[in-house]
């Protein structure tokens, strides 16, 4: 494994460089990253920004906002927190969060802190979760990064969001307090937060090498930042209009349709949600463009481009149900 030190807490920067050693620098060993930013929410890749943020609250506190290329839903970081990131050269057909999680675990559990996985994409404390992940392909690569809650302002994460009602009813909590919760918490003995890192970098490289990012390195990571997190659109983009909306709850995660239906061909689609996929959701909305509006149909294109196990933890009887009345 190879060790990169991002030297940065501007997110943009940091998925910049994600990106750049995923898809242009490929590293002959696997990739592991640790970083933390300023105040910012990660939207999901799936997910509409408007409906997930208080962006009164978001801009009066020079919030910022990006969108991940991963799936799942929205996260608030600041310098509290760490981020890391695996990249794994070579694709997979599946989304597979377990081989990932299970050094970070050894990690934590080495410093006494009673960690588990909850089977989805969370690492849990006693019953509060202090991590989600996620995952996405790009060129070839497989990248699983998650967060970690280690002494994270709780009161502003729960501020600048949306609260999710339907998430608050279907697991009977009463706060956000009640849910989630930060590792200084649960340490045995106190340390700051580069002790933090340094000990969890020490752990996962398993006496691994370093990286050391070039003078070219640098000038093309802040180009693909700007390219590809840092801009108007990538951020919100454009919502269109939708003349049907349905959703379902899955093991996966929300699944949320808007489509137009026009002489019983389906006109327009988008998916949303935080569910995670393995595979390009705009391909498969292309492809249904101009598809009929059956369930036999709608079936043959999301099994030719989706597949079986394309959605983490979504069926694709789920998903042609939630398409097709």
């Amino acid at each position: 494994m190879i060790y990169i030190e991002t030297g940065s807490t501007d997110v943009y920067y940091n998925f910049g460089l994600e990106y750049y050693f995923t898809a242009e620098k490929k590293l002959p060993e696997p990739v592991f990253l640790f970083w933390r930013t300023t105040p910012t929410l990660m939207i999901g890749k799936y997910q509409n920004t408007l409906e997930e943020i208080n962006k009164k609250y978001v801009d009066a506190h020079n919030i910022h906002i990006v969108r991940r290329l991963s799936g799942g839903g929205t996260i608030y970081t600041d310098p509290g927190g760490w981020q890391f990131s695996f990249i794994t050269q070579g694709d997979s057909d599946s989304i597979q969060f377990q081989q990932y999680l299970t050094p970070v675990l050894d990690a934590l559990q080495g410093m006494g802190i009673p960690a588990e996985f909850n089977g989805r994409n969370d690492l849990t404390v006693e019953g509060k979760k202090f991590s989600g992940n996620a995952q996405y392909k790009l060129a070839g690569a497989t990248v699983h990064h998650g967060s970690l809650l280690f002494d994270t302002n709780i009161e502003q994460m729960v501020a600048s969001t949306t609260v999710d009602e339907y998430k608050i009813l279907s697991k009977s909590i009463k706060s956000v307090h009640d849910r989630v919760t930060n590792l200084t918490e649960h340490l045995e003995a106190p340390m700051t937060a580069e002790e933090f890192k340094q000990r969890m970098v020490t752990a996962i490289l398993n006496g691994g090498s370093v990286y050391q990012v070039t003078e070219a390195d640098d000038r093309r990571i802040r180009q693909l930042a700007a390219e590809h997190f840092d801009n108007w659109d990538k951020k919100f983009g454009a919502s269109p209009k939708f003349s049907m909306e349905r959703q379902g709850r899955f093991a996966g995660g929300r699944f949320r349709v808007n489509l137009n239906v026009q002489q019983g061909k389906i006109a327009d689609i988008a998916f949303s949600g935080d569910f995670f996929s393995a595979i390009d959701m705009d391909l498969v909305r292309d492809r249904l463009i101009g598809c009929p509006y059956r369930k036999d149909a709608v079936a043959e294109v999301l099994r030719r481009y989706a597949g079986a196990d394309g959605v983490y933890g979504i069926t694709l009887d789920e998903m042609v149900d939630t398409i097709v009345e």
